[in-house]
């Protein structure tokens, strides 16, 4: 295994453009340049080494939105081999209680917020060290920079920089390990690609728990110098007034996000000469919303990626947006990729096959959990649970998901997860979720539930019972209560049947 020791790019940076500013916080209008994020995660990296005792590989779990203190504390993690876990703010108490106990952080920073979400629970009573998020401020300003140099760490490629929780098709999410050496091959994808310069500029309001907020910009960025605006959230008013006033060239976000903006009347007099596209993934964007933008003189680029691989695994020019339709478009420049059968067996043009991935971007494996690794990766190929297929061009399409993930909002759903939870409920017995329409949101679930009594159990019982356990976008919107559940030859719920028992009723 490859041991690398030069992976501190704000360093890096800092020695060719120290005042050029690197991040901006919208909230608060706070900058910092590159200059300034070397010398303050250099401070912080001794504090915590020194104070608190951390090593390499001992893991940093956060729950807070994005915010300078984050860029911060991945400097120190690219500079000394800690492991940064980025905890999802959306999630309820028994979500977050899983995530620490199976990360099992030494630290855990928390903003102010959220701190109601994790007080109580016993995983977070077991950090050997808490502190609130805003105690890495107020260290910078209280200890002046003395000319302090913090020795590189020496860590192997394979090491992880984040580790990053996935819902999955079990009953419990998966921690993806995210390497260094990922990170920058995916950068190098995302760079030849999209053209990334010093000179490009773009706002990242995508949440920090998400491979998408690190991945899809914000780290090219950083490794090529460019500019970055962060957004504790999306507004498609606020949004539009930045790309405008702040002079961005790229913005991306997923199809609901580009939605919003064009309903906003911002939309009619803005102007956007200076965003050279827009880069959507996520799902599919519709072409009449693609219309609505290339009339403004805004290309748009549709793509694809796992948290697992890259995330930027493929790419479709906005020269092609209309022309392929609904294509995924082609591989990025570092890929392999394959489309096989159920026996493994290449599939020609035309025909579905489960999307397999090779690159220097795959993931090690999931933290903690060999057998879904071994399952995920065999010689050296990720096995997606994505069906594809590629036409005579050579652009390739989403067919399906095997895995029976939907999309709600551009937020990632698992059905697994959700009937896991909702079979806890005394009175049901069973049940089954598949995402169905949704005019804001793209799709939503809809549970179909087999109960002892019926009479004794509401749909909004359920659906609050959710809301208090899980993430609102993993709450189904609808219930369906059925006598069983039908099942296919094999014994296992057919989501087909109950797709087709939705429209005879929707």
């Amino acid at each position: 295994m490859t041991t690398i020791n030069t992976y501190d790019w704000f360093k890096k940076w800092a020695g060719y453009h120290p005042d050029k500013v690197a991040f901006k916080c919208y909230s608060t209008g706070n900058e910092k340049t590159y200059g300034q994020l070397h010398e303050e995660a250099t401070r912080v990296a001794i504090w915590l080494t020194e104070e608190y005792g951390l090593r390499k590989g001992d893991r940093i779990a956060v729950l807070a939105e994005n915010c300078l203190e984050y860029i911060v504390l991945f400097s120190v993690c690219q500079k000394s081999g800690i492991v940064l876990v980025p905890l999802n703010y959306r999630l309820a108490g028994p979500e977050l209680d899983f995530m620490i106990n199976h990360s099992d952080p030494k630290l855990f920073f928390c903003e102010d917020k959220f701190l109601n979400k994790v007080e109580d629970l016993e995983s977070f009573k077991s950090i050997p060290f808490s502190l609130p998020l805003s105690r890495i401020s107020k260290f910078v300003e209280e200890n002046e920079f003395r000319e302090q140099q913090f020795p590189q760490a020496e860590f192997e490629e394979d090491h992880p920089i984040l580790i990053i929780y996935t819902s999955g098709t079990t009953a419990y999410p998966k921690g993806a390990i995210y390497s260094h050496k990922m990170l920058f091959w995916n950068c190098l994808n995302t760079a030849i690609r999209l053209e990334i310069t010093t000179n490009d500029r773009a706002l990242n309001c995508a949440p920090p728990f998400h491979t998408g907020g690190w991945n899809v910009l914000q780290s090219t960025f950083i490794l090529f110098g460019g500019y970055t605006l962060l957004m504790k959230s999306f507004d498609g008013t606020d949004v539009l007034n930045v790309l405008e006033e702040d002079q961005h060239t790229i913005f991306w976000g997923v199809p609901t996000m580009l939605k919003m903006m064009a309903e906003s009347e911002k939309f009619q007099t803005c102007n956007l000469s200076g965003i050279r596209y827009m880069v959507i993934g996520g799902e599919a964007m519709p072409i009449p919303l693609i219309e609505k933008y290339h009339q403004k003189g805004v290309p748009v680029r549709q793509g694809y990626g796992l948290t697992e691989v890259g995330p930027n695994v493929y790419s479709l020019d906005h020269s092609d947006a209309f022309r392929k339709q609904g294509s995924i478009g082609t591989p990025n420049f570092f890929y392999e990729v394959r489309l096989v059968d159920e026996k493994g067996n290449d599939v020609p043009d035309g025909e579905a096959g489960e999307l397999l991935i090779k690159a220097p971007t795959v993931t090690p494996g999931y933290w903690k959990n060999p057998e879904a690794t071994a399952n995920t990766i065999v010689d050296g190929w990720f096995h997606t649970g994505d069906l594809v297929k590629r036409d005579e061009d050579g652009f390739y399409y989403v067919v399906d998901r095997i895995k029976n993930m939907y999309i709600s909002g551009g937020e990632n759903v698992y059905p697994a997860e959700v009937e896991h939870l909702i079979r806890k409920m005394p009175n049901v017995i069973d049940v089954a979720i598949i995402g169905v329409p949704h005019k804001k949101w793209g799709e939503t679930g809809m549970a179909f539930v087999v109960a002892k009594d019926s009479a004794g159990l509401s749909e909004n019982e359920i659906i609050e019972f959710c809301l208090k356990n899980l993430a609102k976008y993993k709450t189904p919107s609808k219930v369906m209560f059925i006598d069983a559940l039908p099942l296919n030859n094999a014994g296992k719920v057919d989501k087909k049947q109950l797709k087709a028992l939705y429209h005879e009723t929707a």
